[in-house]
């Protein structure tokens, strides 16, 4: 009885992120099915960030990895009016942090 609990959790996490993923690209005025879409939803969440779609590459390269996820969250980020919190709530609990971007009140406003 615990597996399945266990497993019913993990899918409404998945659920749940998924579609916070999908109503954040929408309101980036992209297509909300590229959440779904393994690699070209990095691309996508790249320009979301304001970043060029080829930055996804740069996940391939251990550490560098790391920096560009960083770098990318923190673009999420601003452009939706949020600041240095919102990109750690981002890193280390994208469960909470995806939901309050794509279900909240904020407003992409792409940064230069």
């Amino acid at each position: 009885m615990g597996a399945a609990l266990g497993c019913v959790v993990w899918l409404a996490i998945v659920v749940l992120m998924a579609a916070s993923v999908w109503r954040v690209f929408e309101k980036a005025g992209q297509p909300g099915w590229a959440a779904i879409i393994p690699i070209y939803n990095l691309v996508v969440l790249s320009q979301v960030a304001g970043k060029p779609g080829w930055w996804c590459i740069l996940l391939l390269i251990p550490v560098v990895n790391i920096v560009f996820m960083v770098l990318v969250a923190h673009g999420v980020s601003r452009n939706f009016g949020f600041g240095a919190g919102m990109t750690v709530l981002q890193i280390f609990i994208p469960v909470v942090a995806m939901p309050i971007l794509g279900f909240g009140d904020s407003v992409y406003r792409p940064q230069p």
